[in-house]
């Protein structure tokens, strides 16, 4: 089992958790239980009661949910680091979306009478607060992209690779040479069949922009991957 005495460490790889004061963090760790799960393992699924506020140390899950026709949706990648689950805790609804080990993963996992009682410490809930805002400001700028930037399949591949970069949720300034993801996820984050996916970063590669690997995706350019991300 992961030590809490390490947890502090682990976690402040997050800039959101980082920056709160260390009798926060220290409270947090106190709060959470350590719990391990499988690749392939649900931490929950979409209509389950929210139970706890969580902390991911170590692992990948992903934030998914399923089409009418059957095909998963994968919606966001949640990297070490990641704190997520709060809104369910907040508002007493079901979990909106599937969360799904993508690796061996680790949480710091804070029950609901843990999270209330966190809540009552206004460093704690104003932090919350910010993360809040974080998250609507990612969903804004998902809906501008959706109806004022180009749809053109190229584009999108490299506005999504470039946001996996920078840890997708973590959404960091400084963007990671390599994207720890196969073809096949990131065309279901995207929506398009793995065919076209293929087609077009194959191109991308021969421009010199990115290299595939087997399970892996280096970008060898960030501005001209940037710069086709932002093509109109």
């Amino acid at each position: 089992m992961y030590p809490k005495s390490d947890l502090l460490e682990a976690l402040s790889i997050n800039t959101w958790f980082a920056a709160l004061p260390l009798a926060e963090r220290k409270a947090m760790v106190r709060a959470g239980e350590v719990t391990t799960f499988r690749a392939g393992e649900m931490l929950y699924r979409k209509g389950d009661a929210g139970a706890s506020f969580v902390g991911l140390v170590e692992g990948a899950f992903k934030v998914s949910t399923l089409g009418e026709d059957g095909r998963e949706a994968i919606l966001a990648v949640m990297e070490p680091g990641n704190w997520f689950g709060e809104s369910s805790l907040l508002d007493g609804l079901p979990r909106p979306h599937d969360v799904t080990a993508i690796h061996d993963s680790i949480v710091l996992a804070i029950g609901v009478v843990e999270f209330e009682r966190l809540m009552r410490r206004p460093a704690f809930a104003r932090a919350l607060g910010a993360l809040l805002c974080s998250r609507v400001r990612v969903l804004y700028s998902l809906v501008e992209d959706a109806m004022l930037r180009s749809t053109r399949t190229r584009t999108r591949i490299a506005r999504r690779l470039l946001a996996l970069a920078r840890g997708d949720a973590t959404m960091a300034v400084d963007a990671r040479a390599r994207v720890t993801v196969s073809q096949e996820a990131l065309a279901m984050m995207l929506g398009i069949t793995r065919q076209t996916l293929s087609k077009e970063l194959k191109v991308l590669a021969r421009d010199g922009v990115l290299s595939l690997g087997y399970g892996r995706i280096d970008i060898l350019s960030v501005p001209e991957l940037d710069k086709r991300g932002a093509l109109a």
